[in-house]
Formats: structure tokens, C-alpha cells, sequence
């Protein structure tokens, strides 16, 4: 076949761990394809940051983020700035990832361009329109053009299908976030130990990490967190609680300003990746509302308390692997007291990670190339 121009449209730090180990995978294929990598920079500092340590390098930088802006606003700014990228290449396929404002951009420019999409994590579903939100509608509207879905899982698979997309174009692949946990070499796992050295933060068996950056658990629902999560500080105060603290001054602020004072908790800037896995790696306990962590956690074995109301990652909790908490204040003192008053060995889970074994980017580039023979 002809070499096809591949665009990756990404934005934020799980984007890119999510297509780096695709990208590699397809950069080993220079005959077949040229690869063509687009950060929005809807998170700047930490895609950029994220993409380095991959070794890959946007082709294209867009710069789309502008402070306290709207979602229709930051919409706009990045179909269009997507939809020059198209003016100015010849795109064979797109390839997004996930459910965030770049991902239904990405989406829609391509689609105005008759140009195919492919949809890795297609097929996550919550049902509920504001949960997560805004993310909820925009992975269903982005499952309405895509050309190919990469479903990590069959419950993901089988939303599709309930939704009337034809199972031809259905692909269970498991999710990427398990390939990227393999590119960890143990020289860097040392270099993130002598990271924690250096800030004075003694990684022990009794670590807490603590992620909580979504949309919508701003206002009275991070209010409810952060009462939790002094709770938890003052009852285990032999505990170490590490916030990577995201930059949206909704939750920086606030954070700093009622935890910034705990001997037992660090407030750190937005981590490295593999620093961040570091934690995950070492953790006694998991407060989040992330979604990679919720997929990443259970291949340390680490109990995680989802604060959240709906998820769209239901195999975790199937599994037995996580517990979805909410914003509940009560809620996360009780199941965190439960874990923390007992041994880290003794809390470890046995469960298999229910999202992947690490092969997902070899599964979608045979797809890949499948869709361009035929």
C-alpha cells in the first residue's frame, strides 16, 4: 500500500500515554506510514513534559488554552486550529483518544474533512450526561464519526453495539495505559526514588496518594473532599499524603489554601509520569477521580477509592479492585479508615488488571493496517 499520513490529535497528559506506545508502534513502519503528532496543549506544561519522556516531540504545537475561558470558547479555538493542520497536510486517517474537548475536536475537523477516525477507548459510558462532564457527551458524540473503534474492553465493546454501531468496526484491544506502564525502565523508577529524596519525602508503606482535578467535583463536592481528606490527615498522622496538585486555579487554590499547612501531607506541582507511577507503584491507599488511575492501580495491586458518583470504567469496580466513593465526605473517611488502620501487605489486591496485558498497540496497528489493505 501507499504511505498513509497518520494524525494524532492529543491535548492533555493521558492522551498522550495513552497513543505514545501506538505512535512508537507505528514510527517502527516508515514504508507504511508517516506520522504526524498534533498537541493542542490543552494541558501544555503536562503533555509536553509527558511526550518527552516517551522521546516523541509534537510536530505541530496549536497553543490553544487561554485563562478562565469557556467551553464553547476553547471549542472554537480548537476546531480551528485543528481544521488549518487539515489545510495544510494530507491526512489519511486521525487517531484520538479518550473523551476531552481535543478528542471531539479532533473528531468533527476530521470528519468535516471526509477523513476517517479512529477512536482508541472508544465505548466508555456512564449514561449520565453530567457524569463525567463535560467528557460523557463528548466520547458518545465522537463514537458518531469514528470509522474505527478500539473498545479496551467487551462491556466497552457492547456499548457500541447497543448504540447501533456495526460490530465490523468494533475492536477489543485492551487499553494502551497498560503498554505505557511497560516502557518504564527500572533506571527510571531509581531516578523518581532519588526525585522523592530530593524532596524530603520519605516513600514508605504508608502512603496515600491523592489525584482530584475533574470538572465536576469543583465548588462544594472539592469542598467535601478536602474535609475528608484533613480527617484523614489528622487521624493518621504517621501516614504520608501526597497531592499532585492539577494548575485549574478551582482546585489549586483551594487545596493549598486549606491542606498547605499538614506536616504529613505534600502538595507538589503536576508530576512526571513515571513519577506519578512511582506513587501508584508504592501506595497503601488511592484517592482519586481520575480515569488512568483507575485502569493503571490495578497492576500494582493498590486499593483505589474513586471520588466519584458514575464511572465509566465499571470493570474495575466489578473486580473488586476499586470502590466508587463519590464526593461523600463520611463515605471516604470509612473506606480509607478501613485500609489505613491495617498492614500494606495485608490490604495488597490479587485480582488481574481487568483493562489489559500490555500488547494493545502490536493489536491496533494490525488493525491499522488491515483497514488500508482492504
Amino acid at each position: 500500500m501507499n504511505k498513509k499520513n497518520i494524525l494524532f490529535v492529543f491535548g492533555t497528559r493521558p492522551e498522550v500515554i495513552k497513543l505514545a506506545p501506538i505512535i512508537l508502534e507505528l514510527k517502527k513502519y516508515p514504508d507504511k506510514y508517516r506520522v504526524i503528532v498534533c498537541n493542542t496543549e490543552q494541558q501544555k506544561e503536562l503533555s509536553n513534559q509527558t511526550l518527552a519522556y516517551f522521546g516523541l516531540k509534537a510536530d505541530v504545537n496549536l497553543d490553544c488554552m487561554r485563562e478562565n475561558q469557556t467551553l464553547v470558547e476553547i471549542q472554537a479555538r480548537i476546531l480551528n486550529s485543528i481544521d488549518r493542520v487539515f489545510e495544510h497536510n494530507k491526512i489519511d486517517a486521525t487517531i484520538v483518544q479518550g473523551d476531552t474537548m481535543t478528542v471531539l475536536c479532533g473528531a468533527l475537523a476530521s470528519f468535516y474533512r471526509k477523513v476517517p477516525v479512529f477512536h482508541v477507548e472508544a465505548g466508555l459510558r456512564s449514561y449520565d450526561i453530567y457524569e463525567p462532564f463535560p467528557e460523557e457527551i463528548m466520547r458518545q458524540m465522537t463514537s458518531r464519526v469514528a470509522a474505527m473503534h478500539f473498545a479496551p474492553t467487551e462491556k466497552n465493546k457492547n456499548a457500541l453495539l447497543k448504540e447501533d454501531i456495526s460490530e465490523k468496526i468494533i475492536h477489543v484491544t485492551g487499553n494502551t495505559v497498560i503498554d505505557a506502564l511497560f516502557c518504564l525502565s527500572e533506571d527510571t523508577m531509581l531516578k523518581a526514588r532519588e526525585f522523592y529524596k530530593e524532596q524530603n519525602i520519605n516513600i514508605t508503606d504508608k502512603l496515600v496518594l491523592i489525584t482530584v482535578h475533574r470538572r465536576e467535583n469543583h465548588g462544594e463536592r472539592l469542598d467535601r473532599i478536602i474535609n475528608a481528606i484533613e480527617q484523614l490527615a489528622q487521624n493518621y498522622k504517621d501516614h504520608t499524603f501526597v497531592i499532585p496538585v492539577h494548575p485549574n486555579p478551582n482546585v489549586k487554590c483551594k487545596i493549598y489554601e486549606r491542606l498547605g499547612n499538614y506536616e504529613n501531607i505534600y502538595l507538589l506541582k503536576p508530576l512526571d509520569y513515571p513519577y506519578l507511577v512511582y506513587l501508584m507503584k508504592n501506595a497503601k491507599l488511592i484517592l482519586t477521580d481520575s480515569g488512568g488511575i483507575q485502569e493503571e492501580a490495578p497492576s500494582f495491586g493498590c486499593p483505589t477509592l474513586v471520588m466519584r458518583y458514575e464511572t465509566e470504567r465499571q470493570e474495575g469496580i466489578n473486580a473488586g479492585v476499586s470502590v466508587l466513593v463519590g464526593a461523600d465526605c463520611d463515605k471516604i473517611i470509612s473506606y480509607s479508615s478501613e485500609i489505613l488502620s491495617k498492614d500494606r501487605n495485608s490490604t495488597r489486591l490479587k485480582a488481574q488488571n481487568p483493562y489489559g496485558n500490555g500488547n494493545s498497540a502490536k493489536i491496533i496497528v494490525k488493525y491499522i493496517d488491515k483497514y488500508f489493505a482492504e
